[in-house]
């Protein structure tokens, strides 16, 4: 297995490269602001081609980029139907004002080919298995990618904006909401075995059983499932 994943941007957002090994068909995961360049020097770098883009959410921070990096390889984008509209109208997902500049010159809107992610689904891509679980409270359309634990490698899981190491994302912005982010906190995180290693739209990577230990966050979840009712510390979230 080979993931190759280096921070870009403005936001210093997480993109990632997942293929089989080197050589091969490869997915390309939420590339943001100014991602493009380093996604061309990672399939460069190890010989990939890509087969299609992957987006957690549709925050510009995550999709910035999905336009330059799908016309460059003729391949489409997969986002929740809930974000999509972020692509083409990234002021109004962010709150802002129409015509506000947003860092220069951006190329905004959807690519030729857009595919529409639905929870539960299993996409077999570039030889691999995504399984998609929607999971709102950073946005509406917000969702994880989840690839199996194998004989080689414990399962990884690709949490976007909604699980970082010690944080969550932000629910401030527009489509933001903390029940449910909570509610997909416990609903997509807690059931996942402790081996399972986190990959988060920022920051570094963690586990699952490290944030079941030390997150406030999830922390919190596990206390209101299991009838402790555990109250959470307040450490700043995350996300554009």
């Amino acid at each position: 297995m080979l993931i190759a994943g280096f921070p870009a941007g403005a936001w210093g957002t997480n993109c990632y490269l997942v293929a089989p090994a080197a050589g091969e068909e490869c997915v390309i995961i939420d590339p943001g602001h100014e991602a493009a360049p380093g996604v061309e020097e990672a399939l460069k770098k190890h010989r990939l081609k890509p087969v299609a883009v992957v987006l957690t959410h549709g925050h510009l921070d995550h999709v910035a980029s999905v336009v330059p990096v799908c016309g460059a390889h003729d391949v489409p984008a997969w986002i929740h139907p809930e974000d999509r509209y972020m692509m083409s109208d990234p002021e109004k997902a962010l709150g802002r004002s129409i015509g506000m500049p947003l860092l220069g010159e951006l190329t905004i809107g959807e690519p030729d080919d857009v595919k529409e992610l639905t929870d539960g689904a299993r996409l077999e891509l570039a030889g691999l298995e995504l399984s998609v679980a929607h999971a709102p409270g950073h946005t509406k359309g917000s969702v994880t990618f989840r690839m199996p634990e194998t004989a080689d490698i414990p399962s990884v899981f690709f949490s976007g904006d909604l699980l970082f190491a010690g944080s969550i994302g932000r629910t401030d912005l527009p489509g933001g909401d903390m029940a449910e982010m909570l509610d997909s906190l416990a609903r997509v995180c807690l059931p996942l075995d402790d081996s399972t290693v986190v990959l988060s739209g920022h920051g570094p990577q963690t586990t699952i059983g490290q944030e079941r230990a030390t997150n406030p966050y999830l922390r919190q979840v596990a206390g209101v499932r299991q009838g402790h009712g555990e109250g959470a510390s307040t450490p700043p979230r995350r996300g554009m």
